[in-house]
């Protein structure tokens, strides 16, 4: 007899990715298991390739619509990785026994506002797997998914011969613009490095990589904005190393056990968000013991204090000397 579970996060790129363990542990570990999963339409490409989901239920405008169709399947558990108003709406109406993350709100705002920690020392991919502990579903220590179909991937015959050899996938998107390290730091890195580099992002970081662009010395590429999910997710599974912000696409390169160098502005580590299992010779850069960080547990359009020392700060030499380490 199946067990039919809901697994409900409806965004970001990041956060969908990072639920992939508990994906997986509910398919592999629980007996005769049906996983469905629920997010947002624009986020297809994150989980309709994934082998351990069944079926993908979307988000569109009236969550009364996914509502309604999910009531048809009569679930046996919801697993609510995220915990808002829309999942709670869902679980009111569906009335199925449910298993919530504890999204930790209360602690992450005593850190933000008065830089009391009470954050537990879990990364939220383990507060995700305690969810479905009650399954004795446990951690397989694999780390997360990513499953590209290959239809839409970027091809690497397609890039310029030098790039063919290797490359440096640079990725500098950011939900935030406190989490993005800016265009001049990332300009003094590919000015300094032999290696060719691949600027990855979405379409508001267009501009910004056409600054860097216009200041290299011939080893750049800016695809951000220029092409799709999956193809960068691709460009990211083929580099030989990752440069990245606190977004999606670090924790994608996770998934494919890339050696990851992070840059950590308004957010911090220790809410939990970090590069899950990458490569070990992986780091993290960030300036520490800065009274106003963190000054959001998401971030702002601007520094708060308008110095943005928690970016600017940041030694860029330490990049250089990572990626010529480990190249």
């Amino acid at each position: 007899m199946k067990v039919k579970f809901l697994v409900i996060r409806f965004s970001s790129i990041g956060d969908i990715v990072l639920t992939t363990p508990v994906v997986r542990g509910l398919k592999q570990q629980v007996e005769n298991a049906e996983v469905h999963f629920a997010t947002k339409s624009k986020y297809a490409c994150l989980v309709k390739a994934n082998p351990y989901i069944d079926k993908v239920h979307f988000l569109e405008e009236n969550i009364g619509v996914l509502i309604q169709e999910l009531a048809k399947e009569n679930f046996d558990y919801i697993i609510d990785l995220h915990n808002n108003f829309r999942s709670n709406k869902i679980k009111r109406r569906l009335k199925t026994q449910t298993f919530a993350v504890n999204k930790l709100n209360w602690e992450k705002f005593l850190m933000v506002q008065f830089k009391v920690n009470r954050l537990p020392r879990l990364h939220i991919v383990d507060r995700y797997l305690e969810t479905v502990s009650v399954f004795d579903v446990e951690d397989d220590r694999q780390g997360l998914d990513y499953f590209l179909d290959e239809k839409t991937v970027f091809k690497t015959d397609d890039l310029p011969a030098t790039f063919q050899q290797g490359y440096v996938a640079f990725v500098i998107a950011g939900t935030y613009s406190t989490k993005k390290l800016p265009p001049s730091q990332v300009s003094q890195i590919c000015q300094n490095i032999s290696y060719p580099v691949i600027l990855l992002g979405g379409k508001n970081e267009y501009d910004e990589g056409e600054e860097v662009l216009s200041l290299s010395k011939g080893n750049v590429l800016n695809y951000a904005g220029k092409i799709s999910l999956n193809q960068s997710a691709s460009l990211v599974r083929d580099a030989k190393l990752v440069l990245t912000n606190d977004t999606g696409l670090m924790h994608i390169a996770a998934a494919f056990k890339k050696k990851i160098l992070s840059f950590w502005g308004n957010t911090i580590p220790e809410f939990g968000m970090v590069p899950y299992r990458p490569d070990e010779a992986s780091e993290i850069v960030q300036v520490s013991d800065m009274k106003c960080r963190p000054c959001s547990k998401l971030g702002h359009k601007k520094c708060p204090k308008k110095h943005f020392k928690c970016m600017k700060d940041i030694d860029v030499n330490k990049a250089i000397e990572w990626i010529n380490r480990n190249y």
